[in-house]
């Protein structure tokens, strides 16, 4: 099976990024959406990324437009969104799909390595959270309605 190291994403400014680059570290990758109930986890995966990053943690944000259409911008109202609105400073990149047959090519990887409740493939929602250890193996799913900083202590495990 690949690592998550096998894969590239376009950045949120168009530059074309490995996810090799952030090799040895702890990944927490994550689909955003700017106009959900669940948008304001933006905070707490800003204040985890804060904590941790001199650690070796970096959260990903990939931001969706899938679920109820619920992040209809440009890439660049997204990112000031998520700049004005809530700080964020963690590398986001450009808008994907995570399901279907244009989904991400690391989304299908990370769906495949950490299916989800009773072997679903799919992502729910947005915000599902997947955590990555330092050798690129995808460890846990979580669900969207879970609270970032409720994995601090997975995420501390993992460091």
């Amino acid at each position: 099976m690949p690592s998550v190291y096998d894969f590239s994403a376009t950045t949120i400014t168009g530059q074309e990024k490995p996810i090799a680059d952030f090799k040895d570290k702890v990944l927490l990758v994550v689909n955003t959406a700017s106009k959900c109930g669940l948008t304001p986890q933006f905070k707490d995966l800003e204040a985890l990324y804060e904590k941790y990053k001199d650690q070796g943690l970096m959260v990903l944000g990939f931001p969706c437009n899938q679920f109820l259409s619920q992040d209809p911008a440009s890439n660049e109202e997204i990112s000031e969104f998520c700049q004005l609105n809530y700080g964020v400073s963690f590398p986001m990149f450009a808008k994907i799909d995570v399901n279907g047959d244009d989904a991400h090519p690391l989304f299908k990887h990370l769906k495949e390595a950490a299916p989800g409740l009773l072997g679903m493939n799919a992502v729910k929602w947005n915000f599902t959270k997947f955590l990555v250890d330092r050798k690129g193996n995808v460890i846990e799913r979580y669900a969207p309605t879970t609270v970032p900083l409720d994995i601090a202590k997975d995420i501390e495990k993992l460091l």
